[in-house]
């Protein structure tokens, strides 16, 4: 046993998020404990704050974008130490052995873990985590600005650079939110043609400062059709967390174009087909990315001035974070931090 820490916790189906206090305990095997600095608060967690999910186990302790440094390493780790400064995200480990795992694929292992849902999230001043999970921060980021590139950040770097888009074609992101401003970040430092679509006018200038060569209003215009008259994009990254506008951004795709949905809802995604098949267009879904992935996209990010725009919160008001981030209020990512200010 070390000192007590703070931890956030749901106790009950859909009840608050409370603080707790406890001893933290030393890692076994292959897992790390870490000292949590920083922990971002992204649109999934509030499905895990809600704590209604088939199965749940209480307590609850939410995050799955976190940054900090190593405190202790269990006597099974390797290539690890404590001090070292490190990120988890989405990915919060797999098994290792399945026909995904060995081809690389960890992302898509049947038994991955996500913090948060597999095992106590960051949410709090102590997390422990597979080894396998661990990503490390480059010297020049700090931890605020790690936590979101475990799940915004590597989502939407691999979503545009793995489209295979050809050089200085033109990218569209949809939606200019926790993910989108982002995506216009990376697609412009990629050095595409970066078209941003939101709703109104007021994020124009944003936009633009991101990095956005073009600016949509689809308050204003259809954005397929907006699309099309600039020439058409070669790669739509669709991050809205409606699937509604889909089948009309599929009209400003060039022919053998694709559009990568990473913001999804319950919804289903409507494509005539006979566009699909005369154009030669692909739909696809990009799922997050691995502990390698990430510390790519944290390197990109250091050389190429990447940053999210965050609001510190303290890890105390982690349920006003949540209900300012069910409003829509932010811009555009909340991180808590566990140090009290210090």
């Amino acid at each position: 046993m070390s000192d007590a820490a703070v931890t956030m916790v749901v106790t009950e189906p859909r009840g608050p998020l409370s603080r707790s206090l406890g001893e933290t305990t030393s890692p076994m095997g292959k897992s790390v404990r870490m000292s949590v600095t920083a922990s971002g608060v992204c649109n999934a967690d509030i499905g895990t704050a809600a704590a209604t999910g088939k199965g749940t186990s209480f307590p609850v302790t939410p995050g799955h974008e976190v940054a900090g440094v190593i405190a202790e390493v269990g006597d099974q780790v390797e290539g690890w130490s404590a001090g070292d400064r490190v990120a988890v995200g989405w990915f919060g480990g797999s098994c290792g052995h399945c026909a995904f795992c060995r081809a690389g694929d960890v992302v898509h292992c049947p038994e991955r873990k996500i913090p948060g849902l597999s095992y106590p999230g960051g949410w709090a001043q102590n997390i422990t985590v597979p080894a396998d999970a661990l990503a490390r921060i480059p010297d020049g980021l700090d931890f605020f600005d790690a936590a979101p590139f475990g799940c915004a950040g590597v989502t939407t770097f691999n979503a545009v650079r793995k489209a295979g888009t050809r050089a200085g074609g033109r990218v569209a992101v949809f939606g200019i939110g926790g993910l989108g401003h982002l995506a216009v970040q990376f697609a412009a430092k990629l050095g595409f043609e970066t078209v941003a679509i939101a709703r109104g006018g007021e994020r124009e200038k944003l936009a633009r400062d991101l990095g956005a060569h073009h600016y949509i209003d689809s308050d204003a215009q259809e954005p397929g059709a907006a699309l099309k008259e600039l020439g058409g994009a070669d790669l739509i990254v669709h991050t809205a967390s409606s699937t509604a506008p889909v089948a009309e951004l599929l009209t400003g795709l060039n022919v053998h174009g694709q559009l990568t949905l990473v913001g999804v809802d319950a919804g289903s995604v409507t494509v005539p087909a006979a566009r699909l098949v005369m154009n030669g267009h692909t739909v696809t879904g990009h799922l997050t990315g691995s502990p390698r992935e990430t510390e790519e996209t944290m390197r990109f990010a250091v050389i190429n001035g990447v940053r999210p725009m965050i609001e510190r919160m303290p890890l105390e008001q982690a349920g006003e974070a949540v209900t300012r981030l069910r409003s829509g209020a932010p811009r555009f990512r909340i991180v808590l931090d566990t140090t009290g200010g210090e």
